[in-house]
């Protein structure tokens, strides 16, 4: 019991109570960058019993949750946390928080089919935002593009593509916001460096 003003109390080693009910302390932020692999399922849990994203965390003994998602057959650059104002934020469309994605596509895309992907494509829910593509390079038939945008339709890079002609054969997400996924191997994870974490708060008006 404490009786002298002033004394502080350790809320993580402390064992404290009001009115005899037990105060607990607050979970510890965690942040976790994952290089999600292509037929992964980015789910804590698959009633088909696929592989899912959360198996590739076996020694995050902290409640995490996939921040946006990527589909069973894309991979790249996966952010967990557990700090829910960020996660909200990093996918809410008013923060505009811009995601690169790098895209092999069948075919050598016509200047006309890449003025369209960047001026916006009109799918069934509507049109497009503008976004930022890139052609990396064309080899037998194939082109890899990078495209940046700010929007997180379902699937709509891969939409987006087919509806200009050019089917996707391979994607992958190397960016979202300031955070890159680098050389990360597939089915690896790292934690987030402090100065990674400030960038990504400070680009959603958290810091």
């Amino acid at each position: 019991m404490v009786t002298e003003l002033g004394t502080k109390a350790n809320p993580r080693t402390d064992r404290i109570t009001i009115d005899g009910r037990l105060l607990r302390p607050p979970a510890q932020l965690i942040y976790i960058l994952l290089h999600k692999p292509i037929n992964v399922v980015t789910t804590l849990s698959d009633p088909e019993e696929r592989p899912t994203v959360r198996q590739l965390l076996p020694d995050v003994r902290e409640r995490v949750f996939p921040v946006g998602r990527l589909d069973f057959h894309s991979s790249g650059l996966l952010l967990f946390t557990n700090d829910g104002e960020l996660a909200l934020r990093l996918t809410h469309p008013r923060y505009g928080i811009r995601k690169t994605y790098r895209v092999k596509v069948k075919g050598v895309p016509t200047p006309e089919a890449l003025e369209q992907l960047a001026a916006g494509v009109r799918l069934e829910e509507g049109k497009t935002a503008p976004a930022q593509v890139r052609v990396e390079r064309s080899h037998d038939g194939k082109t890899w593009l990078e495209i940046t945008l700010g929007e997180g339709r379902k699937r709509e890079v891969r939409r987006m593509c087919e509806r200009v002609g050019y089917p996707v054969e391979k994607l992958a997400r190397v960016r979202l916001g300031p955070l890159t996924l680098g050389k990360l191997p597939p089915g690896h994870h790292r934690l987030l460096t402090e100065r990674e974490i400030r960038d990504l708060r400070r680009a959603v008006g958290l810091v």
